[in-house]
């Protein structure tokens, strides 16, 4: 039946049978039977069909649910078996909100030399995306905020606090001042990354607590057309200081401290909740619980629980 499930997650999330055979590596006729199988055996219908796929029936609605776990379930119970024969191996898949990319080899790095047989792939994608594709077992873990929508059901793992800077090049406005307020930079001409990025909706959401509204001339979900732009000395922008410093900036950039609030938001690692967790994830799990422990050690910053928290 496992393998009729996974027909069905694949249905469910591409809502396109020939997209999910390629998906699932049969052809459309043999995934059609593998769901009408399915239905079957369940004794309800789970797809509303018609010359196309139309969506679920409320009772299909509620065996995605169950497939989700009881395939999460096996995936667990396969990666165990094989991590008691052959130590930890396997791929991780990430997902990580741009503004995180640039410490994601500060988890990668160390746990890929601990366990040399773990590969890794890291995407880009916004933090809505990060949890849906979670929860679509599209992913292993992400890398997202913490503390500013809501998450859901997820374990996760507190990594650092971004602390918001103008970036701007030298000899222009306000390039000389200590700090700045968010009702100054709104004056600027700024380039942010698009609205669908969470970190954008913070930026408005201070903006808006300091009555003014960005003047935002240019938009991209790319972190490298931004530093672009910056380069220019046409453009300022706003974003945490450890991502500007990822970019290696010489003396023509100045990064300046944001006030009036100086904002923070939580990033960590973010997993579906499930126990046993699979043997990659729970290493994963655990290395993000050691960079943070690290970390925090050396700025000797705990936050109030008692786990660690870094500052970027």
């Amino acid at each position: 039946m496992i393998d009729k499930l996974e027909f069905f997650i694949a249905l469910a999330r591409q809502q396109h049978f020939g997209r999910a055979a390629e998906e699932c590596g049969v052809t459309q006729p043999t995934l059609s039977a593998g769901i009408r199988q399915l239905e079957e055996q369940l004794g309800v219908m789970l797809v509303q069909r018609g010359s196309r796929f139309l969506g679920l029936t409320p009772e299909g609605q509620r065996v995605l649910e169950w497939a989700r776990r009881i395939v999460g379930d096996t995936r667990t119970m396969r990666e165990e078996m094989r991590a008691a024969r052959r130590g930890l191996a396997g791929h991780i898949r990430l997902a990580v909100i741009p503004t995180a990319l640039a410490m994601v080899q500060k988890l990668t790095e160390p746990f890929q030399a601990r366990h040399p047989d773990v590969t890794f792939s890291v995407v880009s994608r916004t933090s809505l995306q990060v949890l849906s594709l979670l929860e679509n077992l599209e992913i292993d873990a992400g890398i997202t905020y913490l503390d500013n929508e809501p998450l859901g059901r997820v374990t996760s793992v507190p990594l650092y606090s971004e602390r918001y800077h103008l970036i701007t090049g030298v000899g222009t406005p306000l390039a000389d001042q200590g700090s700045v307020t968010w009702s100054e930079v709104a004056d600027l001409r700024l380039c942010l990354l698009t609205a669908d990025m969470q970190n954008r909706r913070i930026i408005n959401q201070h903006m808006t607590e300091a009555g003014v509204s960005p003047k935002t001339t240019l938009e991209s979900n790319s972190m490298i057309v931004l530093f672009s732009h910056i380069r220019t000395g046409k453009w300022a922008s706003i974003m945490p200081r450890n991502v500007a410093e990822s970019f290696g900036f010489g003396e023509e950039i100045r990064m300046i401290p944001i006030t009036s609030p100086d904002a923070e938001h939580l990033v960590g690692l973010v997993a579906t909740h499930r126990e046993p967790f699979t043997p990659l994830v729970s290493g994963l799990l655990h290395e993000a619980r050691l960079l943070a422990a690290s970390q925090a050690f050396d700025r000797n910053l705990l936050s109030s629980d008692g786990s660690a928290v870094l500052t970027s």
